[in-house]
Protein backbone atom coordinates (compact mmCIF):
# COMPACT_ATOMS: atom_id res chain seq x y z
CA UNK A 1 0.00 0.00 0.00
CA UNK A 2 1.36 3.42 -0.95
CA UNK A 3 0.41 6.96 0.00
CA UNK A 4 -0.45 7.58 -3.64
CA UNK A 5 -2.93 4.70 -3.59
CA UNK A 6 -4.49 6.10 -0.41
CA UNK A 7 -4.68 9.57 -1.94
CA UNK A 8 -6.45 8.15 -4.99
CA UNK A 9 -8.83 6.07 -2.87
CA UNK A 10 -9.86 9.08 -0.75
CA UNK A 11 -10.42 11.23 -3.85
CA UNK A 12 -12.59 8.58 -5.52
CA UNK A 13 -14.52 8.03 -2.29
CA UNK A 14 -15.24 11.73 -1.87
CA UNK A 15 -16.18 12.29 -5.52
CA UNK A 16 -17.95 8.91 -5.87
CA UNK A 17 -16.77 9.05 -9.43
CA UNK A 18 -13.53 7.74 -10.96
CA UNK A 19 -13.33 10.21 -13.85
CA UNK A 20 -13.91 13.29 -11.68
CA UNK A 21 -11.39 12.06 -9.10
CA UNK A 22 -8.82 11.43 -11.84
CA UNK A 23 -9.30 14.95 -13.19
CA UNK A 24 -8.84 16.46 -9.73
CA UNK A 25 -5.64 14.43 -9.20
CA UNK A 26 -4.37 15.13 -12.72
CA UNK A 27 -4.25 11.41 -13.49
CA UNK A 28 -5.70 9.30 -16.25
CA UNK A 29 -8.88 7.38 -15.59
CA UNK A 30 -7.06 4.10 -16.20
CA UNK A 31 -4.32 4.91 -13.67
CA UNK A 32 -6.95 5.86 -11.08
CA UNK A 33 -8.94 2.67 -11.65
CA UNK A 34 -5.75 0.60 -11.55
CA UNK A 35 -4.78 2.02 -8.14
CA UNK A 36 -8.17 1.08 -6.67
CA UNK A 37 -8.03 -2.36 -8.28
CA UNK A 38 -4.54 -2.94 -6.87
CA UNK A 39 -5.71 -2.16 -3.34
CA UNK A 40 -8.71 -4.47 -3.66
CA UNK A 41 -6.63 -7.28 -5.14
CA UNK A 42 -3.80 -6.96 -2.60
CA UNK A 43 -6.13 -7.35 0.38
CA UNK A 44 -8.92 -9.42 -1.17
CA UNK A 45 -11.62 -6.86 -0.43
CA UNK A 46 -14.12 -4.74 -2.33
CA UNK A 47 -14.04 -1.01 -1.65
CA UNK A 48 -16.72 0.20 -4.08
CA UNK A 49 -19.98 -1.08 -5.56
CA UNK A 50 -21.19 0.07 -8.96
CA UNK A 51 -24.75 1.46 -8.86
CA UNK A 52 -26.04 2.47 -12.25
CA UNK A 53 -23.43 4.75 -13.81
CA UNK A 54 -21.92 5.72 -10.46
CA UNK A 55 -20.07 4.08 -7.59
CA UNK A 56 -20.64 4.00 -3.84
CA UNK A 57 -18.46 2.83 -0.96
CA UNK A 58 -19.03 -0.61 0.47
CA UNK A 59 -19.17 -1.05 4.26
CA UNK A 60 -15.49 -2.02 4.11
CA UNK A 61 -14.75 1.07 2.05
CA UNK A 62 -16.52 3.33 4.54
CA UNK A 63 -14.58 1.85 7.45
CA UNK A 64 -11.29 2.19 5.57
CA UNK A 65 -11.95 5.80 4.51
CA UNK A 66 -11.43 7.26 8.00
CA UNK A 67 -8.18 5.33 8.43
CA UNK A 68 -6.94 6.45 5.02
CA UNK A 69 -7.66 10.08 5.85
CA UNK A 70 -5.80 9.76 9.15
CA UNK A 71 -2.74 8.25 7.44
CA UNK A 72 -2.68 11.03 4.86
CA UNK A 73 -3.04 13.62 7.62
CA UNK A 74 -0.08 12.11 9.48
CA UNK A 75 1.97 12.11 6.28
CA UNK A 76 1.10 15.76 5.79
CA UNK A 77 2.19 16.48 9.37
CA UNK A 78 5.55 14.86 8.65
CA UNK A 79 5.88 17.09 5.59
CA UNK A 80 5.11 20.13 7.71
CA UNK A 81 7.89 19.21 10.13
CA UNK A 82 10.33 19.25 7.24
CA UNK A 83 8.94 22.55 6.03
CA UNK A 84 9.58 23.98 9.49
CA UNK A 85 13.26 23.13 9.10
CA UNK A 86 13.36 25.58 6.20
CA UNK A 87 12.62 28.39 8.66
CA UNK A 88 9.28 29.40 7.12
CA UNK A 89 10.91 29.90 3.75
CA UNK A 90 8.43 27.49 2.21
CA UNK A 91 5.31 25.60 3.16
CA UNK A 92 1.55 25.96 2.97
CA UNK A 93 -1.49 26.51 5.12
CA UNK A 94 -5.10 25.71 4.34
CA UNK A 95 -7.50 28.05 6.12
CA UNK A 96 -11.24 27.51 6.27
CA UNK A 97 -13.43 30.44 7.28
CA UNK A 98 -17.11 31.16 7.60
CA UNK A 99 -18.48 33.83 5.30
CA UNK A 100 -18.44 36.90 7.54
CA UNK A 101 -14.92 36.13 8.71
CA UNK A 102 -13.62 35.23 5.24
CA UNK A 103 -15.03 38.29 3.50
CA UNK A 104 -14.55 41.01 6.11
CA UNK A 105 -12.31 40.01 9.04
CA UNK A 106 -9.64 37.77 7.53
CA UNK A 107 -8.32 39.65 4.43
CA UNK A 108 -6.71 42.64 6.19
CA UNK A 109 -5.14 40.29 8.74
CA UNK A 110 -3.54 37.79 6.38
CA UNK A 111 -2.00 40.46 4.14
CA UNK A 112 0.80 41.33 6.62
CA UNK A 113 1.54 37.61 7.06
CA UNK A 114 1.87 37.14 3.30
CA UNK A 115 4.35 40.02 3.14
CA UNK A 116 6.36 38.69 6.09
CA UNK A 117 6.46 35.09 4.81
CA UNK A 118 6.11 35.15 1.01
CA UNK A 119 7.22 31.50 0.75
CA UNK A 120 4.18 30.25 2.69
CA UNK A 121 1.24 29.53 0.39
CA UNK A 122 -2.10 30.42 2.00
CA UNK A 123 -5.22 28.74 0.63
CA UNK A 124 -8.57 30.01 1.97
CA UNK A 125 -11.85 28.14 1.58
CA UNK A 126 -15.20 29.58 2.60
CA UNK A 127 -18.33 27.89 3.93
CA UNK A 128 -20.59 28.16 6.96
CA UNK A 129 -19.52 27.61 10.58
CA UNK A 130 -20.66 24.00 10.73
CA UNK A 131 -18.81 23.07 7.55
CA UNK A 132 -15.62 24.86 8.64
CA UNK A 133 -15.56 22.92 11.92
CA UNK A 134 -16.01 19.66 10.01
CA UNK A 135 -13.14 20.55 7.64
CA UNK A 136 -10.73 21.17 10.53
CA UNK A 137 -11.88 18.05 12.35
CA UNK A 138 -11.33 15.91 9.23
CA UNK A 139 -7.94 17.46 8.55
CA UNK A 140 -9.04 19.12 5.31
CA UNK A 141 -8.05 22.49 6.78
CA UNK A 142 -5.19 23.39 9.12
CA UNK A 143 -7.03 26.23 10.85
CA UNK A 144 -10.62 27.41 10.93
CA UNK A 145 -12.04 30.84 11.68
CA UNK A 146 -15.76 31.11 12.41
CA UNK A 147 -18.38 33.36 13.96
CA UNK A 148 -20.75 30.66 15.21
CA UNK A 149 -20.62 28.44 18.28
CA UNK A 150 -18.79 25.13 17.83
CA UNK A 151 -19.22 22.00 19.94
CA UNK A 152 -16.65 19.47 18.74
CA UNK A 153 -14.43 17.64 21.26
CA UNK A 154 -11.71 17.10 18.64
CA UNK A 155 -11.09 20.86 18.26
CA UNK A 156 -9.12 23.39 20.31
CA UNK A 157 -11.02 26.68 20.29
CA UNK A 158 -9.67 30.19 20.95
CA UNK A 159 -11.68 33.41 21.06
CA UNK A 160 -10.79 36.44 18.93
CA UNK A 161 -12.17 39.95 18.48
CA UNK A 162 -15.41 39.73 16.55
CA UNK A 163 -18.38 41.85 15.54
CA UNK A 164 -21.87 42.87 16.57
CA UNK A 165 -25.18 41.59 15.30
CA UNK A 166 -27.45 44.33 14.00
CA UNK A 167 -30.99 44.50 12.63
CA UNK A 168 -31.29 46.38 9.33
CA UNK A 169 -34.16 47.34 7.02
CA UNK A 170 -34.55 49.01 3.62
CA UNK A 171 -35.59 52.59 3.00
CA UNK A 172 -39.32 51.79 2.68
CA UNK A 173 -39.69 49.65 5.79
CA UNK A 174 -42.31 50.45 8.46
CA UNK A 175 -39.60 50.77 11.13
CA UNK A 176 -37.88 53.73 9.45
CA UNK A 177 -38.00 56.66 11.84
CA UNK A 178 -38.34 54.59 15.02
CA UNK A 179 -35.66 55.43 17.56
CA UNK A 180 -35.85 51.95 19.10
CA UNK A 181 -38.00 48.84 18.84
CA UNK A 182 -39.03 46.32 21.47
CA UNK A 183 -38.48 42.56 21.07
CA UNK A 184 -42.23 42.03 20.60
CA UNK A 185 -42.11 43.99 17.34
CA UNK A 186 -39.72 41.42 15.86
CA UNK A 187 -42.66 39.13 15.05
CA UNK A 188 -44.54 41.92 13.23
CA UNK A 189 -42.32 42.06 10.15
CA UNK A 190 -41.03 39.65 7.52
CA UNK A 191 -37.42 38.48 7.62
CA UNK A 192 -34.61 37.47 5.27
CA UNK A 193 -32.06 35.32 7.07
CA UNK A 194 -28.93 33.29 6.47
CA UNK A 195 -29.31 29.55 5.99
CA UNK A 196 -29.41 27.01 8.88
CA UNK A 197 -25.86 26.17 9.98
CA UNK A 198 -24.54 29.72 9.63
CA UNK A 199 -23.08 31.44 12.68
CA UNK A 200 -25.05 34.63 12.04
CA UNK A 201 -28.35 32.76 12.12
CA UNK A 202 -27.38 30.82 15.26
CA UNK A 203 -26.47 34.05 17.03
CA UNK A 204 -29.78 35.66 16.11
CA UNK A 205 -31.66 32.58 17.29
CA UNK A 206 -29.84 32.77 20.65
CA UNK A 207 -30.73 36.47 20.95
CA UNK A 208 -34.40 35.68 20.27
CA UNK A 209 -34.34 33.07 23.01
CA UNK A 210 -33.16 35.69 25.51
CA UNK A 211 -36.11 37.84 24.41
CA UNK A 212 -38.47 34.93 25.08
CA UNK A 213 -39.07 34.37 21.35
CA UNK A 214 -38.54 31.46 18.98
CA UNK A 215 -37.30 31.60 15.41
CA UNK A 216 -40.45 29.70 14.39
CA UNK A 217 -42.55 32.69 15.50
CA UNK A 218 -40.97 34.92 12.84
CA UNK A 219 -42.27 35.30 9.30
CA UNK A 220 -39.18 34.13 7.41
CA UNK A 221 -39.75 34.96 3.76
CA UNK A 222 -36.34 33.90 2.44
CA UNK A 223 -33.21 32.03 3.53
CA UNK A 224 -30.04 32.82 1.57
CA UNK A 225 -26.57 31.24 1.59
CA UNK A 226 -24.48 34.43 1.65
CA UNK A 227 -24.30 37.71 3.56
CA UNK A 228 -24.18 39.69 0.33
CA UNK A 229 -27.36 38.07 -0.94
CA UNK A 230 -29.16 38.88 2.32
CA UNK A 231 -27.94 42.50 2.23
CA UNK A 232 -29.03 43.02 -1.40
CA UNK A 233 -32.44 41.44 -0.82
CA UNK A 234 -33.15 43.68 2.17
CA UNK A 235 -31.99 46.80 0.31
CA UNK A 236 -34.51 46.14 -2.45
CA UNK A 237 -37.47 44.95 -0.38
CA UNK A 238 -39.50 45.57 2.77
CA UNK A 239 -38.09 42.83 5.00
CA UNK A 240 -35.69 42.97 7.94
CA UNK A 241 -32.45 41.07 8.46
CA UNK A 242 -30.17 40.31 11.40
CA UNK A 243 -26.61 40.46 10.11
CA UNK A 244 -23.06 41.38 11.08
CA UNK A 245 -22.25 45.08 11.36
CA UNK A 246 -19.13 44.35 9.28
CA UNK A 247 -21.30 43.26 6.35
CA UNK A 248 -23.58 46.31 6.27
CA UNK A 249 -21.17 49.10 7.23
CA UNK A 250 -20.93 50.52 3.69
CA UNK A 251 -24.66 50.19 3.05
CA UNK A 252 -25.44 52.05 6.27
CA UNK A 253 -23.02 54.81 5.30
CA UNK A 254 -24.61 55.06 1.84
CA UNK A 255 -28.13 55.14 3.24
CA UNK A 256 -29.35 52.06 1.34
CA UNK A 257 -29.89 50.27 4.66
CA UNK A 258 -30.96 51.61 8.04
CA UNK A 259 -30.04 50.25 11.46
CA UNK A 260 -32.90 49.48 13.82
CA UNK A 261 -31.94 49.97 17.45
CA UNK A 262 -32.52 46.94 19.64
CA UNK A 263 -30.21 45.36 22.18
CA UNK A 264 -28.37 42.55 20.40
CA UNK A 265 -25.17 40.90 21.60
CA UNK A 266 -21.63 41.33 20.48
CA UNK A 267 -19.80 38.19 19.60
CA UNK A 268 -16.29 36.85 19.49
CA UNK A 269 -15.00 35.00 16.47
CA UNK A 270 -13.36 31.63 17.07
CA UNK A 271 -10.10 30.14 15.85
CA UNK A 272 -10.22 26.35 15.47
CA UNK A 273 -7.47 23.77 15.22
CA UNK A 274 -7.35 20.03 15.79
CA UNK A 275 -6.30 19.16 19.33
CA UNK A 276 -3.89 16.34 18.51
CA UNK A 277 -2.60 17.14 15.03
CA UNK A 278 0.82 18.71 14.74
CA UNK A 279 0.77 22.52 14.83
CA UNK A 280 3.29 23.66 12.21
CA UNK A 281 5.56 26.63 12.65
CA UNK A 282 3.56 28.39 9.93
CA UNK A 283 0.35 27.86 11.90
CA UNK A 284 1.91 29.22 15.06
CA UNK A 285 3.33 32.22 13.21
CA UNK A 286 -0.04 33.02 11.64
CA UNK A 287 -1.90 32.82 14.96
CA UNK A 288 0.79 34.95 16.59
CA UNK A 289 0.39 37.59 13.87
CA UNK A 290 -3.35 37.62 14.70
CA UNK A 291 -2.40 37.94 18.39
CA UNK A 292 -4.27 34.78 19.25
Amino acid sequence: MTLEQLRIFVAVAEKQHVTRAAAELNLTQSATSAAIAALEARYGIKLFDRVGRGIILTKTGRDFLNEAREILARAKAAEQVLDDLAGLKRGSLILAASQTVANYWLPPRIDPFRKAYPGIDLHVTMSNTEQVAQAVSRGDADLGFVEGEVDDPTLAIRKMDGDSLTVVVGANHQWIGKTRITPKLLIETSWILREPGSGTRSMFEAALKKFGLKLSELDIRLELPSNEAVRTAVESGNCAAAISDLVVAQSLAAGTLHRVKIDLPKRSFLALRHKVRYASQAERALLASFRI
